[in-house]
């Protein structure tokens, strides 16, 4: 089948690839936006925690439901559906006039960009049904989301510098009009599924327990651990958790399979997603304050300080699937956890007086290793389960490092919570130690937990719906 796409076909890539830049813009956007949202607001460290996760929050609970979702209604109408929501949420960030609107308004966009990302890929297996050609365009849509996050932050910065912090939200109005617009005119409507029944009790239980479980960690930096809103909101996460497990475990159809986790190898990379994202999302959110509220950087100069560490993640996640026939998953697995952890400790002496440069290598050092996992870990994921199951094996993998990286914001804020010089250097360290041993545990569980996978094809390896956050 010759390799060209018809008009309806780039259309439709064109819709699902704005799709996923979207998302990841406001991945990256936000933490260089920190300062100026603190000075508008007037708010603390746990406001700022919140503007940050409850994004995540909404998406990494959302994920494995808005899957099931575009099965059931067609991914069509949900994805446009998502851009819908996603737009009008941005506006309402835009406009936003204080902190708890800004939050509430965030969490929409984390549902907007729930059903946007799983809902994209299932638009391009309806539009590419040849094996070769959908591989390609799936590799298209991969290298649109690396584009967007690595200019994220540059964009970013020179936005709120020289426009404000509004626009990095308003911005998402043309692209999201560009997007609805292609999707309702190039992207067919597939007939509807209704083969997957939605698990709303356990989506419910799902989000309360993550819901609490972050409120318990978020608000502990501002009230202390023995106040009755902290603890009283990490007895209801045990609680709504344990509620979610045993609906689980009684319904034919669940959201989350429990029985993916008999597999020592999916058990070992679904935790491994965990680590790494607490890792580097938690890292980038202090990062972010030490540039810009320590050393008094700019939005602009902010975003110019990640551009190394983001263009070397999209670089090395290339090199990482042409290493993993050669050297094989678990090794590689194992070698980007220590490569992250060498990384991260040679940050360990930065002072707020140092110069930048003397943290280039190290952040360089730290991205490549957490390059060189995620999409090794994806590949550990999918070949470690049936291929009728690598949907929702790839959902659960995204949905792990969505809640890893929402959870390093939230206990690396806890340790960053008080500004002054001293208390935020030292909390900086901790967190810096806390993810370097925790890279090197998973580097252990991962020589002993991961079974040498088989090599699985482009299109289903993409399939872990992000190749970052």
């Amino acid at each position: 089948m010759s390799m060209s796409m018809s008009r309806d076909q780039r259309g439709t890539l064109a819709a699902a690839g704005l799709g996923f830049v979207v998302v990841l813009l406001d991945v990256s956007v936000v933490n260089v936006a920190l300062d100026a949202l603190r000075a508008r607001f007037t708010t603390d460290v746990t406001g700022l925690q919140w503007v940050v996760n409850a994004y995540t929050l909404a998406f990494a609970s959302l994920l494995l439901t808005t899957g099931a979702l575009g099965d059931r209604f067609g991914a069509k109408r949900i994805f446009t559906a998502g851009f819908a929501v996603f737009t009008v949420a941005s506006i309402a960030c835009g406009i936003a006039y204080s902190l708890p609107i800004l939050v509430a308004a965030r969490v929409v966009q984390g549902m907007g960009a729930a059903l946007l990302v799983p809902n994209s890929l299932a638009m391009l297996r309806q539009a590419f049904p040849d094996t070769e050609q959908r591989g390609r365009a799936v590799g298209w849509w991969g290298a649109a989301g690396g584009i967007a996050l690595a200019a994220g932050p540059v964009l970013g910065g020179l936005l709120v510098t020289h426009v404000g912090w509004r626009s990095i939200f308003l911005i998402n109005l043309p692209i999201g009009i560009a997007g609805v617009s292609l999707t309702l005119r190039h992207a067919a409507t597939a007939a509807r599924a209704h083969s997957r029944s939605i698990d709303v009790a356990g989506q419910v239980a799902a989000i309360l327990a993550l819901v609490a479980l972050t409120v318990c960690l978020t608000e502990a930096a501002r009230f202390g651990w023995h106040h009755p809103l902290v603890y009283g909101a990490l007895l209801f996460s045990v609680v709504a958790a344990w509620a979610f497990l045993w609906l689980e475990s009684r319904r034919t159809e669940p959201m989350l399979p429990l029985a993916l986790f008999r597999t020592t190898t999916f058990s070992a990379a679904s935790a491994a997603g965990v680590i790494v994202n607490f890792a580097y999302y938690g890292l980038i959110f202090v990062f972010s304050l030490f540039f810009q509220i320590e050393q008094q950087l700019s939005a602009q100069w902010t975003g110019l300080a990640f551009l190394p560490m983001t263009v070397v993640l999209m670089a090395v996640n290339i090199l990482a699937g042409r290493l993993l026939n050669r050297v094989g998953a678990k090794k590689l697995m194992i070698a980007g956890m220590l490569i992250a952890a060498s990384g991260y400790l040679l940050l360990l002496p930065v002072r707020i007086d140092g110069s930048y440069w003397m943290l280039v290598v190290p952040m360089l050092i730290a991205a490549s290793g957490i390059a060189l996992m995620v999409p090794t870990m994806t590949n550990v994921t999918l070949s470690s389960v049936d291929a009728s199951r690598s949907g929702i094996a790839s959902g659960v993998l995204n949905s792990a490092r969505q809640v890893g990286g929402m959870l390093g914001v939230a206990v690396f804020g806890l340790f960053v919570r008080d500004t002054r010089p001293d208390a935020f250097m030292q909390g900086m360290h901790l967190s810096i130690m806390t993810a370097a041993v925790l890279l090197l545990c998973g580097s252990v569980m991962c020589l002993y937990g991961i079974r040498t996978p088989r090599p699985v094809h482009i299109e289903n390896t993409s399939r872990i719906l992000a190749s970052d956050r």
